[in-house]
C-alpha cells in the first residue's frame, strides 16, 4: 500500500528516527514545509485585507491618468444618476415615497396572493382562491374603482358654454292691449321662471318621468346600468334617466346614445346636482324639453296644445303635456288613433302616479274621467303681410333702446310688448288695400307701380298703425318709414311756426319783428323771393320766383289763412325772413330728422324736404302735444323670461312754446274745415292739410285729431329700375276728395 504522503531523500541513509512513515505520520520535513506555506497564505490573507495605503500625491505613479479617467468617469455616472432622478414622473417620486408603506403592507399582500395550485387541497378545489383571497380582490376592485370615479368626478367640468340650440329661444311680440301680435326666431321656445308654474303641473311632469327627484343625487345607478346594456349589448336606446341627466343632455351634450356621451351626462349630472338646487335644475328642465309640434319648454307646449299659458293648465292637461316627454311623435293624440290610445293610456298612468306619490287626493282622480283633447292644430301668432313691417320696427327699436347685439337678440326669449294698436292698425290696412285695389281696377299700370305709405303717432311719441306695403315677403321696402320723396307744401306748417317762434328780420342783423297769424304777407303768383339786400339769385342768374298751385293769386293775405288755404308764396318768402336756418331747426325739433332736411335755399320753405310718413306724423303730433316733442317708438316694455329688461326713454323736449303750437293747430283746424267742411263739423277738434309738390311726384295729407297724428303719403317709383319718383298723373284723385285724404279721414274716424 503506498502512503498518501509525499517522500524525500533521507539525509541519514533512510533510517527511520521514529517519525517516518513507519509511525503513521507523515515525515518531519514535510511537515515543516507545510507549515510554512500554511503561514505564507495566512500572511497573505493578512495584507489583502490591509487598507489600501493613501495617495503620496507628491510621488507620480505610472498609472496616475488611468485613475483620473476612471474618477472621472464614475463623477460623471453620478451626475447622470442625479438628473434621472431629479427628472423622474410623479408617479414614480409617489412611489418611491410610499415605499415604506408598501413594503409594512408586503407581507399582508402576500398572503393574499393566491398559491397555485393551493397547497392541502386536493382535484379541482387545488385551483379555487380562499375566501381571504376572494375578499381581497373585491376589496382591490371596489378600491380601484372608486379612485377611478373620484378622479374622473374631479376631473370633470360643468361647460361654461350651453348648447346654444338648446337655450335659443323664438321672440314674441304683442299689440298694445297685451294680446300676441307676432312671433319670429327659429326656435318656439320661451322661458317660463318655475314660481309661474304651478305645482300641480311640476308634479305631474316629476310623475312621469322622475318621481325621485328631489331626493335622487342626479343620476340613476339602476337607468344609467340598464342603458349601458342596451346600448352596448344591443345598439337600442333606453331611458330610465333622472330629470337632471335629461337636463344635462338636453344643454351641455348631443343626444348621441354612446358609452362615452352617458358617462361624461353621468359625471356632470353629479357634479351639477351639487352645484344647482333641486327647482333650479328643473326650471331648466321644463325649459329646454321638446315637445313636439315645433316647440321647446312647457310654456310654448301650453300655447301650441291648449292655446293658453302654463299658469292656466289645469291637472288633466298638464298630464297629457307630460306624456309627450316620453316621445311627441308617439304620445301627440293627433296624430292618428293609435297615438291617440296610446296618449290616453299614459295620461291615465301618470295621473294615478300622481295618486300613487302623494300629489293628486283619489277623489280628485276620480273626478277626472275624460281625456283633455289637444287643439288639432297649434295657435300660431307667426308674422304676416303687415305684422312683418311692424315686426321690422319693433325690433330695430329693441335692439337699440335696450343695446341689444344681433347674436343676443337672436338667441331669443324676449317679449316685445309694442305700442301697435290693433284696432288702429286694422282700419289703417283696410283702408289702403281698399284704395290700392281700386286703383288697379281704374289704372292697373299706374297701379303698379304705387306706393302708399301711412303712420299714426300719439302725441306721446308711441307709434300706433302704420302701412308698409302690400306684403313684407315680395317687398321688403317699409313704405311708412322711406325718406324718398318731398314733403311739398304739407312742410308750410313748420315754416309757420317758425316765424311765430322767432319773429322775421326785414334788415340784415337787425331786430326781430314779432309775427302772429294775422301778420299779412304778399299771396300773389309768380312773385320774386327777396332778401334784405335784394332779389334772390339762383346759380345760373335768374331770380327766384314763388308759385303757387295752379297759379293762382291770392293778393295780400293772412298767415293763418296763407296756410289753411296751403297758398305757397307768402311762406317761401317768410323762410327767407325768419331764417333758413331757424326753419330747419325747427323742423328738426318737431320731428324731422336732419338727414331728411333739403338743401337750405328758398325751396326749403315749400317742402324741399323728404321726410317718412312716420316723421311727418310725429312732427305733427308735436303740435297737438302743446310744442312738446317725443321721439317716436314702437316699444314700450320688454322682458326676458320673465324679467324687466332696461330700456333708453324716448328723447322729449319743447321744441315751440305752446301757443305757437296752438296756433299752428288753429291754422290746421281751419284748413280742414275748409276743404272738408262736413267732416270737420262731426270731429271739431280734428285738424290736417294737404300737401302737393310742384313735379307732381307726390301727394300727403297729414293732420291732427286730439292726440292722435296721421300722415298719409301717395307716390310712383318703379322699384325694378331705380328710386327716382314718378308723375302721379291723376293716380291722386281730384283736389277736393283726393285719395292721401280719403286714407287720412278713415284712419282717423271721420270717413
Amino acid at each position: 500500500m503506498t502512503d498518501a504522503w509525499p517522500q524525500a531523500d533521507d539525509p541519514n541513509g533512510g533510517e527511520p528516527d521514529g517519525s517516518g512513515p513507519g509511525n503513521g505520520e507523515p515525515p518531519r520535513s514535510d511537515m515543516t514545509l507545510r507549515l510554512k506555506v500554511d503561514a505564507l497564505r495566512a500572511d497573505a490573507t493578512m495584507q489583502l485585507r490591509l487598507p489600501p495605503p493613501p495617495e503620496q500625491p507628491d510621488t507620480p505613479a505610472r498609472d496616475t491618468p488611468a485613475r483620473d479617467g476612471r474618477a472621472e468617469r464614475r463623477r460623471a455616472e453620478r451626475r447622470r444618476a442625479e438628473r434621472s432622478a431629479s427628472r423622474l414622473p410623479a408617479l414614480a417620486r409617489l412611489r418611491d415615497a410610499a415605499g415604506p408603506s408598501l413594503a409594512r403592507l408586503a407581507p399582508y399582500a402576500r398572503r393574499l396572493r393566491p398559491v397555485y395550485p393551493r397547497p392541502g387541497r386536493d382535484g379541482w378545489r387545488r385551483w379555487i382562491p380562499s375566501g381571504r383571497q376572494w375578499l381581497g380582490t373585491v376589496l382591490a376592485a371596489f378600491g380601484l374603482t372608486s379612485l377611478f370615479l373620484g378622479i374622473s368626478y374631479a376631473a370633470t367640468d360643468v361647460p361654461d358654454n350651453l348648447n346654444s340650440f338648446a337655450t335659443q329661444q323664438d321672440n314674441v311680440y304683442f299689440w298694445s292691449d297685451g294680446t300676441p301680435m307676432a312671433r319670429t326666431g327659429w326656435v318656439r321656445r320661451q322661458e317660463m321662471p318655475l314660481k309661474d308654474v304651478p305645482q300641480h303641473v311640476r308634479w305631474a311632469v316629476l310623475a312621469a318621468e322622475n318621481e325621485s327627484f328631489y331626493s335622487d343625487p342626479g343620476i340613476s345607478l339602476e337607468g344609467i346600468t340598464r342603458a349601458l346594456w342596451r346600448t352596448v349589448g344591443t345598439g337600442g336606446t333606453q331611458g330610465g334617466s333622472t330629470i337632471t341627466q335629461q337636463y344635462v343632455k338636453n344643454v351641455y351634450l348631443t343626444q348621441n346614445q354612446t358609452v362615452s356621451r352617458k358617462y361624461t351626462e353621468a359625471m356632470i349630472s353629479l357634479k351639477l346636482d351639487n352645484r344647482m338646487s333641486k327647482d333650479q335644475i328643473l326650471e331648466g328642465y321644463l325649459n329646454t324639453s321638446w315637445f313636439g309640434r315645433g316647440t321647446y319648454g312647457i310654456q310654448r307646449a301650453a300655447q301650441a296644445y291648449y292655446g293658453k299659458d302654463v299658469g292656466e293648465l289645469d291637472v288633466s292637461e298638464a298630464a297629457m303635456l307630460a306624456s309627450l316627454l316620453k316621445g311627441a311623435g308617439l304620445y301627440d293624440p293627433t296624430l292618428g288613433k293609435v297615438n291617440h290610445a296610446r296618449a290616453v293610456e299614459r295620461w291615465s298612468w301618470i295621473l294615478d302616479r300622481m295618486v300613487k306619490i302623494g300629489k293628486l287626493s283619489p277623489s280628485e282622480r276620480a273626478r277626472i274621467r275624460t281625456f283633455p283633447e289637444p287643439l288639432k292644430s297649434s295657435r300660431l301668432y307667426d308674422t304676416g303681410k303687415q305684422s312683418d313691417y311692424l315686426v321690422e320696427l319693433a325690433q330695430q327699436y329693441a335692439k337699440k333702446s335696450a343695446h341689444l347685439s344681433d347674436k343676443q337678440f337672436d338667441l331669443g326669449g324676449y317679449q316685445i310688448y309694442t305700442t301697435f294698436d290693433r284696432h288702429r292698425e286694422t282700419v289703417l290696412t283696410d283702408a289702403v288695400t281698399k284704395v290700392r285695389e281700386q286703383a288697379r281696377k281704374d289704372s292697373r299700370h299706374l297701379a303698379r307701380t304705387a306706393h302708399y305709405g301711412a303712420a299714426s303717432v300719439a302725441a306721446d311719441g308711441r307709434i300706433l298703425a302704420v302701412h308698409g306695403g302690400p306684403d313684407h315677403r315680395r317687398q321688403g321696402y317699409n313704405e311708412s318709414n322711406a325718406s324718398t320723396v318731398q314733403a311739398g307744401s304739407a312742410f308750410q306748417p313748420f315754416v309757420y311756426a317758425a316765424a311765430l317762434e322767432h319773429g322775421v328780420r326785414k334788415i340784415r342783423g337787425g331786430p326781430a319783428t314779432p309775427v302772429t297769424p294775422e301778420t299779412v304777407y304778399d299771396g300773389d303768383d309768380g312773385i320774386p323771393v327777396n332778401t334784405p339786400e335784394g332779389p334772390y339769385w339762383d346759380r345760373s342768374g335768374k331770380k327766384v320766383a314763388a308759385r303757387n298751385d295752379g297759379e293762382r293769386s291770392y293778393g295780400r293775405i293772412s298767415l293763418g289763412k296763407a296756410l289753411a288755404q296751403s297758398v305757397n308764396t307768402p311762406f317761401m318768402q317768410l323762410g327767407m325772413d325768419t331764417g333758413l336756418d331757424k326753419v330747419r331747426d325747427t323742423a328738426e325739433a318737431a320731428g324731422l330728422l336732419h338727414s331728411s332736411m333739403g338743401p337750405q335755399v328758398p325751396a326749403l320753405s315749400l317742402g324741399n324736404a323728404s321726410p317718412s310718413a312716420i316723421r311727418m306724423a310725429s312732427g305733427y303730433a308735436t303740435f297737438a302735444a302743446g310744442g312738446r316733442h317725443t321721439e317716436p317708438y314702437s316699444v314700450r316694455r320688454i322682458t326676458r323670461n320673465g324679467a324687466t329688461v332696461a330700456l333708453d326713454r324716448p328723447a322729449s323736449r319743447q321744441a315751440v312754446g305752446a301757443r305757437v303750437a296752438q296756433q299752428v293747430t288753429q291754422a290746421l283746424t281751419d284748413s280742414l274745415r275748409l276743404a272738408h267742411p262736413t267732416a270737420a263739423a262731426t270731429r271739431p277738434t280734428a285738424g290736417g292739410k294737404a300737401g302737393t309738390t310742384q313735379n307732381d311726384t307726390a301727394a300727403w295729407y297729414a293732420g291732427t285729431d286730439a292726440s292722435v297724428s296721421t300722415a298719409v303719403v301717395l307716390y310712383r317709383i318703379d322699384l325694378a329700375k331705380s328710386l327716382e319718383p314718378l308723375p302721379l298723373k291723376g293716380l291722386d284723385g281730384p283736389p277736393a276728395d283726393s285719395v292721401p285724404y280719403g286714407i287720412w279721414a278713415r284712419a282717423m274716424g271721420l270717413g
